[in-house]
C-alpha cells in the first residue's frame, strides 16, 4: 500500500450495532501525522444478478425501499449470509426473487457502493440459460417480477426511470458482455 494516502487507525468505538450494518466512530492518523475523525458503516456484502432471458429480456423487479420513500426498479439482489460464497447468494437470490434456477452465472463486475463511509462490496452477475418456476419470497418481501428488453432498460437508465446503482452498473456491464457473445 502506498505509505503517502494511507491512514493508520488510533482508536474505534462502535455507535450502533444492527441487523445489517454496524456503525463506527475511529480516529486517525492521516499521511501529515494529523489526526482526523471517520464514521464508517460496516455490511456483510451483497449480490446482484442481471437475469437475461434467451429472448434478450432483463427480469426486473419492482420494490418499495424505505430508506429512500419510494419503490425502486431493481435486478434481483441481496445481501451475503454469515460465509455465504457470492456465488451461492446469487443462486438462492434467483430462486428466491424470481423463481429462476440452473442455467449459467458470469461474474461480471464487483464493487464498493459507497466507500467514501461504508465497506460494502458488491459482486454482480450475469444469468443466462435459466429455467423459470415459482419464486419463493421471504415473508418480509414484497416485490413484483417484470421484464423488459435490453434496449429498452437501456431508455429507462437514460430517462431516470431506474435510478438504482447496482441496476445501472448491471445493465450497463451485460449489454457490454452480451454484445460480445
Amino acid at each position: 500500500m502506498e505509505k503517502k494516502l494511507f491512514e493508520e487507525k488510533i482508536s474505534s468505538q462502535i455507535i450502533f450495532e444492527g441487523e445489517i450494518v454496524n456503525l463506527y466512530f475511529d480516529k486517525v492518523k492521516l499521511p501529515n501525522n494529523r489526526v482526523a475523525t471517520r464514521e464508517k458503516v460496516t455490511h456483510p456484502g451483497a449480490v446482484g444478478i442481471v437475469p437475461v432471458t434467451r429472448n434478450n429480456e432483463i427480469i426486473l423487479i419492482r420494490q418499495f425501499r424505505y430508506p429512500v420513500g419510494d419503490v425502486l426498479i431493481e435486478i434481483p439482489a441481496g445481501k451475503l449470509g454469515k460465509g455465504e460464497p457470492p456465488y451461492e447468494c446469487a443462486k438462492r437470490e434467483l430462486e428466491e426473487e424470481i423463481g429462476a434456477v440452473g442455467g449459467t452465472l458470469i461474474n461480471i463486475c464487483t464493487f464498493y457502493t459507497s466507500p467514501g463511509f461504508c465497506n460494502e462490496i458488491l459482486y454482480l452477475y450475469l444469468a443466462l440459460d435459466f429455467e423459470e418456476k415459482e419464486n419463493s419470497l421471504d415473508e418480509d418481501e414484497f416485490l413484483q417480477v417484470f421484464r423488459v428488453k435490453l434496449g429498452d432498460s437501456l431508455d429507462m437508465i437514460k430517462s431516470g426511470t431506474i435510478k438504482d446503482a447496482k441496476t445501472i452498473i448491471g445493465i450497463l456491464m451485460a449489454r457490454d458482455y452480451i454484445g460480445n457473445l
